[in-house]
């Protein structure tokens, strides 16, 4: 995970660094050379990478495996501001079994460094 992707920007006037939790709200990405095709939210994060949440039935899951990197689009929370296009590694595909989010696929997904 590239810590500089964390840091403030010069137009960011926060005393606190950003982190990723606030930094991105979403993530799109798609499958082939078109239009972003899947928009997941950011749900769980760390400092190590997030994780998106995929219902079980979503053609999606036939497509991605572990170790993929993919090209994604990233959301801040606010509209106003650019998104940024980063190269995302597929870091595990794990379903709920018990959860809060039962029977859905947690995507762990981790930044290349710039």
């Amino acid at each position: 995970m590239n810590d500089d992707v964390f840091k403030n920007s010069p137009m960011d006037k926060r005393s606190e660094p950003r982190t990723i939790a606030d930094r991105y709200s979403s993530v799109e990405f798609s499958l082939s050379n078109s239009a972003p095709d899947y928009q997941f939210k950011i749900w769980g994060t760390s400092p190590t990478g997030m994780n998106i949440l995929v219902k079980e039935d979503s053609m999606v899951l036939e497509h991605l495996k572990v170790g993929d990197i993919l090209d994604m689009k990233y959301n801040p929370p606010d509209p106003t501001e650019p998104a940024e296009f980063l190269k995302t590694e597929i870091k595990h595909i794990t379903k709920d079994e018990q959860g809060r989010f039962k029977g859905n696929y947690m995507i762990g997904l981790s930044i290349f460094k710039r």
